[in-house]
Parts: C-alpha cells; structure tokens; sequence
C-alpha cells in the first residue's frame, strides 16, 4: 500500500499531470480522491497493457475496482515518434537514464500528438462504485496515486499511449543501429584473440578504439548500492545533545546525495556521447 503524499519537488512530468488534475472545474470531487490516496485507500495498481487497473477501498467491506486508459497511439503513429526521438542525441540518454526529457512533448505535437490528455474528459475511466459522478472519489484517488507512479517511473506515460519501456528502448537501439549502419566481419572468437595476443600497456589499458556494434551495447545509470549507502552517515560532532549534529548531517547527506546523482547523471551523458 502506497500513501499519497505532497512533494515540492516533483519532476515536471508528475507536477504535469498534477497541473491538468487542479485544472478540473469539480474540485471538491478530486479533493475527496486527494484525502483517499493520502489515506492509503488505494490498495494497489497494475498495469494490463495500456489499462491501468486498481482496487480502492470505500464505504463497503469490498474494495471498488477502478480502471483507467487513454487513447494508445498506433503503431505508424509511434515508429514516427521513435524516428523523431532517435534524430535527438539527447533524448534517448535521458530516457535511458529514467528521465524525461524536457521538450519531449515536441516529439509528439511535432507528429500531431500529444502524450499528455488535454483534459480529464480525455481520459477514460470506469469504477464498480453506485457514484455516478465521474469521476468519484475513487477514481480521483487513483488519479493522484498515479502521479506518484509518473515520478517514480515516466515510462508508465508512454505505457498509456501503448508503448512499454522495452519496447521504446528496443526500438531505440534498432533504430541506432540502422543510423550508423555499422559492419563487422570480426567473430567474438576472433576479436577476442586479437586482444589476447597484443602486447598490455598501462598507459591505454582503459581505451578502446575498436568499433563497437551499437546494438549489442546498453549504457545504463547505477540502480545499486551507492558509495553513500556503503559510508553511511557521515560522524559531525555532536553539538548540544546531538540536535544539531543530527540536523547538520541530515542536511550534508541530502546534498552529497543531490550532488551524487547530478555527477552521475553528468557521466552517463559523456558515456552516451551527448554533449
């Protein structure tokens, strides 16, 4: 179970679809749904293709099951919208790296789409509850649990409209592939052996100037154990019955770990040779 909670630092692809929720004229409706996902009543959620489904407890000992789409685009319509992401270096590093790309929205009004609805009424939505109002507080409350799954994961938006991750990746790579229209006639067994027989030297030992098959090569950011984790808190000295040293270190903490992961981001992009 996943409590909703407010967060001043959203991405702005979640705040994105925060902003459409607050631009819904029947606000008492939503904020009766903000209340159940801040309350935890949205007992879970799952994705089937492009549906989401989700159970939500209410009045009742049952929960109420709720469902929720957007138009999935067709498959011309997408492999436009994969051909127009590859011709941008930078996009398919973000995306690969777990983040949204900020003018990503021009890939689709550029093939006369639109990843994100225009208004709630754009969405479609279905609950077992005896509430005619659409959408109840059920519905409502999946809305905001929704907006915490866009921060965690914004391929669950591109899922909506038909696409999941491993397809956008894997059409990504393909795509990469056929650009560069890179050949070999090398086998591993033999570029193997050309490795083994060259002379080591400590001075190049960390480069290599062969050409790589761009397909066969994924460059992805760390989801493991960080140097942060492994150190743990850092050992200010105490001040006035540890308050302020907790505090300090509380504050050290989410800076090296802001820092951590803004160099990170910064080395993956080199990696994928984005400038």
């Amino acid at each position: 179970m996943t409590t909703y909670t407010l967060q001043s630092n959203r991405e702005w692809w979640s705040q994105r679809w925060l902003d459409l929720l607050d631009s819904y004229r029947f606000k008492k409706r939503l904020e009766r749904g903000r209340i159940y996902a801040r309350e935890g009543n949205v007992l879970n959620i799952e994705f089937q293709g492009a549906k989401v489904l989700a159970q939500v407890q209410g009045s009742e000992a049952e929960p109420y099951k709720v469902s929720l789409s957007l138009n999935a685009f067709t498959e011309e319509e997408w492999s436009y919208v994969i051909e127009t992401i590859s011709q941008k270096a930078a996009f398919p590093a973000k995306l690969l790296a777990g983040e949204m790309p900020q003018n990503i929205e021009d890939v689709f009004t550029s093939n006369g789409l639109s990843l994100f609805p225009f208004t709630l009424g754009d969405v479609r939505s279905r609950c077992t509850c005896p509430d005619k109002a659409n959408p109840c507080k059920h519905i409502a409350a999946v809305y905001y649990q929704l907006g915490d799954r866009f921060s965690e994961d914004p391929f669950v938006l591109f899922q909506l409209r038909g696409r999941t991750k491993e397809q956008i990746i894997s059409d990504l790579r393909l795509l990469r592939s056929s650009h560069q229209n890179i050949s070999t006639t090398e086998t591993d067994g033999e570029v193997l052996e050309s490795h083994i027989s060259a002379p080591i030297s400590l001075e190049s030992f960390w480069e290599y100037h062969e050409p790589l098959e761009s397909s066969l090569v994924v460059i992805a950011p760390s989801t493991g154990e960080t140097v942060l984790d492994i150190l743990g808190d850092i050992p200010l000295a105490k001040e006035e019955e540890g308050l302020a040293s907790s505090t300090a270190a509380d504050v050290v903490m989410k800076y090296l770990n802001t820092l951590y992961k803004d160099v990170s981001q910064k080395a993956f992009m080199t990696a994928m040779n984005v400038g």
